[in-house]
């Protein structure tokens, strides 16, 4: 046992040393979806000032796919050393419940670093599909059970859980189209191939500004500032698809805890700046402010919550 002790503290200079050294290469931040994505948007920025902080070329890299699975795996692989990191969305929590047969364990694989931000996602369809509001929308569906279809950012994504949640509380029977991302989905919904989607608010913003996209309703407790007259999902008449889209990233499981701490804290710094809290506020995100350690928890209770959500709708990855 003192042979033990004795090695730990003999260890103990040595992680000190590895967190002031760091970092001393280019880091990497893995996005699990296509560019343009909720996602991606927020990660890219949170890259930049991560550069100029720590002095060292940040390189996002999109590894879409299997709801987000492709780039988690990816980052569960790589060295638990602080340079392979990922910026992800609420869908990692319940790709357990969705997928069968994950290469990686959605808690035990991975640390949390820091969340980024929160935002609504919004209901959108194409002005050309003739209806205004929520009820328009499930009327319709209730009368064409079966032949509407409503694209998401893939199965598992943070956009097919809130479909999911509207989807059951509504009472429809619609068909759900996976695609790569969020800009896959616009293009589909505009382009009248499938009849509504659920997004997050960031990516759609342009398009409903232009007409392009109605917005129907958003999915968290309060109205967007940036949309103050699209009513909340709740206000809307079905309170139960209340859903809160968040990001955040996430490091190898074993990456050292002063590593964690000091990206932590840069993150945090980032998000405090007045620039960037207009830029994510510009997208409809508000900053969230957590420890790594409160983060874990925070993912703990969102993979025990949502994931009862997503066993209950019977949705599976094929």
């Amino acid at each position: 046992m003192k042979i033990m002790v004795a090695a730990l503290l003999a260890l103990a200079p040595l992680c000190g040393a590895l967190a002031q050294s760091y970092p001393s290469k280019p880091l990497r931040i893995i996005v699990p979806f296509t560019p343009g994505s909720a996602t991606d948007t927020m990660a890219r920025p949170i890259a930049e000032r991560l550069s100029s902080a720590l002095g060292q070329p940040v390189v996002v890299e999109n590894r879409p796919g299997a709801g987000g699975t492709i780039g988690i795996a990816a980052l569960a692989k790589s060295p638990a050393d602080g340079y392979t990191l990922a910026v992800v969305s609420t869908g990692h929590v319940v790709n357990p419940v969705l997928y069968a047969n994950l290469t990686y364990d959605t808690l035990k694989d991975v640390s949390g670093v820091a969340p980024i931000a929160g935002q609504p996602c919004v209901l959108v369809v194409s002005p050309q599909l003739g209806v205004k509001t929520v009820k328009d929308l499930a009327a319709m569906a209730k009368a064409k059970p079966g032949q509407l279809n409503y694209a998401t950012a893939g199965v598992g994504s943070a956009a097919h859980i809130c479909a999911e949640k509207f989807r059951v509380a509504a009472g429809i029977d619609a068909v759900h189209v996976p695609l790569k991302g969020s800009p896959e989905s616009l293009t589909e919904t505009m382009g009248g191939r499938t009849q509504f989607t659920w997004t997050p608010l960031s990516t759609a913003v342009g398009q409903i500004k232009e007409g392009r996209l109605l917005a129907l309703a958003v999915s968290t407790g309060k109205r967007s500032p940036q949309f103050p007259d699209v009513p909340t999902i709740a206000e809307a008449g079905f309170p139960k698809a209340e859903f809160n889209f968040w990001v955040g990233m996430l490091a190898p499981a074993g990456t050292p805890r002063d590593v964690l701490n000091k990206l932590n804290a840069e993150i945090q710094k980032a998000l405090a700046a007045p620039e960037m809290k207009e830029r994510l506020a510009n997208l409809g995100n508000e900053p969230m402010f957590m420890s790594p350690g409160e983060f874990d928890a925070f993912l703990k209770e969102e993979y025990t919550v949502l994931g009862e959500v997503m066993r209950a709708s019977g949705v599976k990855a094929q």
